[in-house]
């Protein structure tokens, strides 16, 4: 199907088009030299992938805040590893991965090609639960901000997605209407879920492969969103 109606596209952006897995992967690497800490970078990943994930969901959630998050993800994953670390080296290593995250720029292969052939013809925005600084930082050195008329993030807006606010206030700020708008994420819950019920039409970008109700309209590489738009 072809979308007639939409003249506006709203994007999240990690796991979307910023590939957050390669690029958190390489910031550890980074981190973990600075930091003089010993330590294995995949076997650190396969445990922190899974816990950061279930993290950012109590975060969505607004059952832990910020700080919580930056520090419980990484002391849980070091004691999943049997690696004793000090406290204080992991705030101190909290904050260097905030730090340099955005000084690792990988997208999602075909990108640039997507946002070049949208850009002509709709509105482009982003929706995101990430942190304000961090998000802007990989939104200008990606060098793909200047695709985007808005960025909504769950700090300026005080909730996250799925909840219905964050959806409506980046839509005010677009200066748009639910019928002529759409959603393309990764995440079931808090994009396409958040935004199906919020009312305006989703798709999800699936490349995990994520089990879906048949009704969900899905791609598995962003070039394959050409066949909507």
């Amino acid at each position: 199907m072809m979308y007639k109606n939409i003249t506006d596209i709203f994007f999240d952006l990690d796991h979307t088009l910023w590939d957050f897995d390669k690029n958190s992967g390489l910031t550890f690497e980074k981190i973990f030299k600075i930091n003089k800490v010993d330590i294995d970078v995949s076997e650190f990943l396969k445990h922190y992938e899974p816990i950061n994930l279930n993290y950012w969901k109590l975060y969505r959630e607004e059952k832990i805040d910020k700080e919580s998050l930056r520090f419980a993800r990484l002391n849980d994953t070091f004691q999943a590893v049997n690696i004793s670390v000090e406290k204080e080296l992991i705030l101190q290593l909290s904050e260097d991965y905030i730090t340099h995250l955005s000084s690792f720029n990988h997208l999602f292969e075909g990108t640039i090609d997507l946002l070049e052939y949208l850009e002509p013809k709709y509105n482009l925005h982003i929706i995101t639960n990430g942190f304000h600084q961090v998000q802007n930082e990989k939104l200008k050195n990606a060098n793909i901000s200047n695709y985007f008329k808005t960025v909504t993030n769950s700090e300026m807006v005080g909730v996250k997605k799925p909840n219905p606010i964050i959806f409506n206030h980046a839509l005010d700020l677009a200066k748009t209407t639910k019928p002529q708008s759409i959603m393309i994420g990764d995440n079931y819950e808090a994009d396409i879920i958040g935004a199906l019920n919020f009312g305006i039409d989703a798709i999800c970008f699936n490349y995990h492969d994520f089990p879906l109700d048949a009704n969900i309209k899905k791609v598995d590489s962003l070039l394959e969103l050409k066949n909507y738009f």
